[in-house]
């Protein structure tokens, strides 16, 4: 194998292992890194080459009792503020108001109530407001004018979609086992297809707006 391709292959094995330690939730050890990388290279000798490569990076490869990981350089520390917010587990009325509101937006609360059969606390709506995963759409020209729901572009980044039409259908939903938790989503179209409309249809089941 000539030289420029040796090259290519260890460069291609120093992404691996830096890609590897990137997704490590935990530090990794030597034995584990070198069975992600396999007969590739010396995990040992890549180490060492990753950790001169980020030494004057913002974050710094570290090895701490025998184990890998990349931390955020000590220079840095006066100007890194991180502020945590805390882990909300939605309550099953808020997951139903949620999954109502992805697959049937734009949707005004009677209508969420209408689906469930139950009424809607005004918490629900308010605790995926606070997530911002929910916002108010446009007013329904009908009595009342009521206002209607519909997802917002945090939504598609917390769920890792690119687009509504990529909501899970029902035949996904039942491979996946998760129908019987959300009979709300037996609404949904028989075939299990997600159609993406314009918003200013005000009965379509899904905006393409987010």
């Amino acid at each position: 194998m000539s030289e420029p391709e040796n090259n290519a292959d260890k460069e291609e094995t120093l992404c691996l292992l830096e890609a590897v330690l990137f997704a490590s939730e935990e530090p990794s050890s030597l034995s584990f890194l070198q069975q992600q990388i396999g007969e590739r290279g010396n995990v040992a000798e890549l180490l060492q080459e990753l950790q001169e490569h980020y030494a004057s990076r913002g974050v710094n490869l570290v090895e701490n009792d025998g184990v890998w990981s990349f931390r955020t350089s000590p220079d840095l520390a006066p100007f890194m503020t991180i502020t945590k917010q805390p882990r909300r587990k939605l309550n099953r009325a808020a997951s139903e108001v949620l999954a109502i509101i992805a697959y049937h937006q734009p949707v005004t609360r009677g209508e969420i109530e209408s689906i469930r059969g139950v009424e809607t606390s005004r918490g629900s709506l308010d605790t995926l407001l606070e997530l911002d995963w929910i916002r108010p759409g446009k007013r329904r020209e009908t009595p009342g004018r009521p206002l209607t729901w519909k997802t917002t572009p945090a939504f598609l980044s917390h769920f890792n979609l690119s687009s509504l039409a990529e909501l899970p259908g029902l035949d996904d939903l039942k491979a996946a086992g998760l129908l019987d938790t959300r009979p709300v989503l037996e609404t949904m179209s028989p075939e299990g297809e997600v159609e993406v409309v314009e918003e200013e249809d005000e009965f379509a089941d899904i905006s393409e707006e987010a």
